[in-house]
């Protein structure tokens, strides 16, 4: 991978000495999370998808959970300690984070904003999110993801 193919995300890691493996796919603007995993041919449970919301005090949170699973956003309010969370405006993610819809990582955003990631990610060594742009995925350990975003483990899908 040349220098210029490198994402803010992937620079943050390289940064922090932290090891990826980076994966590029060619990008469809209606593809979804889950037939972004096959393309990677990896299980949908280990490709995560970075959801932002804002809760009723103004906060933003951001949630990492796996690609195939839908945010639950009672629990999510709970989890941030908030009396209710919204996801945010497409078009406000970009202004907000750095990052386009269908490219968002919870690394490398233009602020820190409190992090959560779905409790199923501490059954993987490591995980899939994706690497700051459309059509790129890093597969790093979880451990690090943790730690690069300071985020904790919580149970925030919709149940089945």
């Amino acid at each position: 991978m040349k220098n210029n193919d490198k994402t803010n995300v992937m620079r943050v890691l390289d940064g922090k000495k932290l090891p990826y493996t980076s994966h590029t796919y060619e990008p469809d603007a209606t593809m979804s999370g889950e037939e972004i995993a096959a393309l990677l041919n990896e299980d949908k449970e280990r490709v995560f998808k970075t959801l932002v919301t804002q809760g009723k005090s103004g906060q933003y949170y951001v949630f990492v959970i796996p690609v195939a699973e839908e945010l639950d956003l009672k629990k999510a309010a709970k989890t941030a300690n908030e009396k209710s969370v919204n996801m945010i405006k497409q078009k406000e993610l970009l202004p907000l984070t750095g990052y386009v819809h269908g490219g968002c990582s919870p690394i490398g955003m233009k602020k820190h904003f409190p992090t959560f990631i779905h409790n199923t990610a501490e059954n993987f060594e490591l995980m899939f999110v994706s690497a700051g742009k459309v059509g790129f995925q890093i597969e790093l350990k979880t451990a690090d993801l943790v730690s690069v975003t300071g985020s904790k483990f919580a149970d925030v899908v919709v149940d089945e």
